[in-house]
């Protein structure tokens, strides 16, 4: 039986398009969300964010956490500020 994937999950406020594509384009392109990761990304649409979830299985959390870190670099880069992350297991 296989275990449920978890995710931390990032709501990206007032990023456009292009800049979302950008993000992705960087995090794909990074080794630090390579697998066991997967990245699932959600295009900002009219009445929604952009949403970034970083996927894992719970053995790989501490790989998660470290990508969760590289992430937040690479958002600061375009100037996207991060309200919140939710990591799954913390209160």
């Amino acid at each position: 039986m296989t275990s449920p994937r978890q995710g931390i999950a990032f709501t990206l406020d007032g990023v456009d398009e292009l800049t979302f594509a950008r993000i992705l384009r960087d995090v794909m392109s990074d080794a630090a969300f390579a697998r066991p990761l997967q990245v699932q990304a959600q295009q900002p649409r009219p009445g929604s964010s952009a949403r970034l979830t970083l996927a894992f299985l719970p053995q790989d959390r501490a790989a998660a956490v470290q990508a969760t870190q590289r992430l937040k670099t690479v958002l600061l880069r375009y100037g996207v500020q991060i309200d919140s992350v939710h990591v799954p297991g913390e209160a």
